[in-house]
C-alpha cells in the first residue's frame, strides 16, 4: 500500500506491509542513488538518515497498523540516531533509548529502507537484480534444488529471476539475524513456501536455519519469516524475526 507523507519530497513515498501472521507492521521507503565512486559515505549516510526521518515520522504520527506501540516524535530532547554494530547491524536511538529496529539495502538505482513498526521485532531488507546471477553463477552451489525449483516456478523459469528472489530472501533473513554472511552461509538458509496469506502481490516464505545455523540462533527457525516482493528486474525482500540472542562470534 502506498502513502505519500504530506511534506515530504515528492520522490520518497512510504510504503506499509502487513504481516498478517504476526499482526505487525513494517514501513519501507527508497530514493534514488547512485553508485560509487560518485557516491561517497557522506552521502550515503545523509541518504539513510533521510530514509530514518521520513519513516520514523510516519511511525510517530500514528499511521502503523493499530496494537503497534507509538512511538514518540522527533524534536530537540529526542533526536534519532543511526548506530551500528561490530557486525554492520544499523540501530536507531531516540534519545538514550533504543528505537524500532531498521535495515538498508542499494538496488535498481535506489536505497532502500524498512522501519519496524514493532519495537519486539528485528527486520531485514534486500533488493537483488536480475543481472547479478548472469552467466556462470553457481547455482547449484548456493541454493538448495528444492528451493531453487520453487523460485524457478515463481520466477517463470528465468534462472536469473530465481537466484535473485533466492538471494534477496536470504539475506534479508541474515539482516534480521544481525550478522549478514559473516555468521551464516547461504547454504545454510533454507528458503520453503508460507501457509500463511501474503499481502496483495507479497510471497509469504519460511526460512529454516541448519543445525549448524541453529547453534548460534536457537529459535530462530520457528519465528522467521520473509515477503518477497517483485519490481522491475529485480526482487524485494522483508525479513521479521522476534527478537532474540544476539550473534555469537
Amino acid at each position: 500500500m502506498r502513502e505519500q507523507v504530506a511534506g515530504e519530497p515528492a520522490e520518497i513515498a512510504v510504503h506499509t506491509l502487513k504481516c498478517a501472521a504476526e499482526n505487525g507492521t513494517v514501513l519501507y521507503a527508497s530514493l534514488p542513488f547512485g553508485s560509487a565512486p560518485r557516491v561517497t559515505e557522506a552521502d550515503r549516510d545523509a541518504a539513510k538518515q533521510r530514509l530514518v526521518v521520513t519513516l520514523w515520522d510516519h511511525l510517530a504520527a500514528g499511521k502503523a497498523a493499530p496494537g503497534n506501540r507509538p512511538f514518540i516524535a522527533r524534536s530537540a530532547g529526542f533526536p534519532i540516531r543511526l548506530s551500528c554494530d561490530r557486525l554492520g547491524k544499523p540501530g536507531l536511538l531516540s534519545g538514550a533509548e533504543r528505537g524500532p529496529a531498521i535495515s538498508f539495502s542499494e538496488g535498481g538505482g535506489r536505497l532502500w529502507a524498512a522501519l519496524s513498526g514493532d519495537v519486539d521485532f528485528e527486520i531485514g531488507i534486500d533488493v537483488a537484480g536480475f543481472q547479478e546471477f548472469q552467466g556462470s553463477f553457481p547455482f547449484h552451489r548456493v541454493f538448495q534444488a528444492e528451493e531453487l525449483r520453487l523460485a524457478l516456478e515463481l520466477a517463470h523459469g528465468e534462472p536469473a529471476a530465481a537466484a535473485a528472489l533466492l538471494w534477496s530472501v536470504k539475506e534479508a533473513a541474515v539482516k534480521a539475524l544481525g550478522c549478514a554472511f559473516h555468521l551464516v552461509e547461504p547454504g545454510q538458509i533454507a528458503v520453503h513456501p508460507s501457509a500463511d496469506r501474503g499481502e496483495e502481490g507479497w510471497l509469504p516464505f519460511e526460512v529454516r536455519l541448519s543445525a549448524k545455523a541453529l547453534v548460534r540462533f536457537p529459535g530462530a527457525g520457528q519465528s522467521l519469516r520473509v515477503h518477497a516482493f517483485p519490481q522491475e528486474r529485480l526482487w524485494l525482500s522483508v525479513a521479521r524475526l522476534n527478537r532474540g540472542p544476539a550473534c555469537h562470534a
